[in-house]
């Protein structure tokens, strides 16, 4: 049994289970995903999806006008024809609700909140429905905020374990997470959760990966190494970690425990405040080597606030190098 991450057009992401036996298709359609289908034979072309990640058999039972062998070469498939030889990432050109699915819900309760640093905080919550949970390392949830009907979007700083799961939350005056986190929160609070949801996520390893973090940034990178410590990687990896303040920078100890476990893992701090005691100041772009880049042969991942993502950007297009993939997510924290 191979375990099937489906990401729709609108950020949601739902996870079947597929035999080596059956297609993807009927797969998610005995699990009452109605991916987007017609003839079932590989003829019309109905059912084609983009396969990001993953093993697969196509087998020989579809035309070419279905699907071309350079479609084919690129990653897209047919999924009334494609059976998984193992995990797979497939990338539905729909919307969830015209799929006839959407977000999963789960209640869970708090296990742990700390507060890292002036600017951030540390969540934990864990819960039975948890260990249901499936997301790929660097999506987000929508967060219920107790005592209110509205929601905020995190990212996962750790993988879901015995029903477990993490996030690092930017302390906002006046935010309404934030105060409840700072106020009101204790071990055993209820909090419900929606999703997961996002397209910014690790993909296979292919070449080597330049990792750039704005702040609590940070959080979905510290996901996707946990992975990679799981997994391995004969690629190298360097992480970038930007803050404004010497306080906002928190786990580099995490940090350096992956260094430790990922043989070919390495990352830089660094702070922007020109009266920082920190020995690495400037911003992340100050600290971006050629080697980072490998002459354009390098995915780059970014998660920070709008002006750091439209920086790193203008940055890269002014070395004259484009990436083979750029992968990037922007976040503005929410006040009240």
């Amino acid at each position: 049994m191979h375990k099937i991450a489906l990401n729709f057009e609108d950020g949601v992401t739902r996870f079947i289970d597929a035999t080596a036996e059956e297609t993807v298709a009927d797969a998610a359609y005995r699990q009452g995903i109605n991916i987007p289908l017609d003839c079932r034979d590989g003829a019309c072309g109905t059912c084609k999806c983009f396969a990001e990640a993953g093993r697969y058999d196509l087998g020989q039972e579809y035309i070419e006008d279905a699907l071309s062998e350079e479609e084919a070469a690129q990653g897209y498939v047919l999924t009334c024809q494609m059976r998984a030889e193992s995990d797979c990432v497939v990338r539905v050109p729909a919307s969830s609700q015209l799929c006839k699915t959407e977000q999963a819900s789960y209640q869970a309760s708090i296990s742990a909140v700390r507060q890292l640093s002036d600017s951030t905080i540390a969540l934990s919550i864990k819960g039975e429905a948890l260990s249901r949970l499936a997301f790929l390392p660097g999506q987000y949830v929508n967060l219920g905020v107790p005592g209110s009907e509205q929601t905020r979007a995190y990212s996962f700083s750790s993988l879901q374990k015995d029903g477990e799961v993490s996030f690092l939350i930017r302390n906002v005056p006046g935010g309404l997470m934030s105060s409840f986190l700072t106020g009101l929160a204790k071990a055993g609070d209820s909090m419900t959760l929606a999703g997961p949801l996002g397209s910014f996520y690790l993909r296979e390893i292919r070449r080597p990966l330049l990792l750039l973090a704005g702040g609590t940034g940070l959080a979905p990178f510290t996901a996707m190494l946990e992975k990679i410590a799981e997994e391995g990687s004969e690629h190298p990896l360097h992480l970038i970690y930007g803050v404004t303040n010497d306080f906002d920078l928190v786990e580099l100890d995490r940090l350096q425990a992956f260094a430790a476990r990922i043989a070919n893992f390495s990352f830089s701090a660094c702070v922007a405040n020109p009266e920082s005691q920190h020995p690495l100041k400037g911003y992340v772009t100050q600290h971006i080597e050629p080697r980072h880049l490998n002459e354009g042969d390098v995915d780059v991942y970014l998660c920070g606030p709008p002006p750091m993502v439209e920086a790193v950007s203008q940055y890269i297009r002014e070395q004259g190098i484009t990436p083979a993939n750029f992968y990037y997510e922007k976040f503005a924290a929410a006040a009240a």
